[in-house]
């Protein structure tokens, strides 16, 4: 269950509390019924680097592949027909 992390309007005194996505913000302290409001915070996980695509993580088999296609083309391999 996800936590909420709630300011009181009169003390700045912050609360956190575990509430469903679908249940509606607290207006009031459930225990004290003071008046507080719910805090946006930037989420807790961050993606940074290569590697989170999948083209980004087959960038070096993908370029050792190019290079021996690379040598083909210069006349170097041989193929069945020769």
């Amino acid at each position: 269950m996800p936590r909420y992390v709630y300011q009181n309007l009169e003390t700045g005194e912050q609360y956190e509390f575990e509430q469903g996505f679908h249940d509606p913000a607290y207006t009031h302290h459930p225990e004290t019924g003071a008046p507080i409001k719910r805090l946006i915070f930037a989420p807790a996980v961050v993606f940074k680097g290569s590697g989170w695509y999948v083209k980004d993580s087959k960038a070096s088999t993908a370029s050792s592949s190019s290079n021996a296609g690379s040598s083909c083309a210069a006349g170097a391999c041989s193929t069945a027909a020769d």
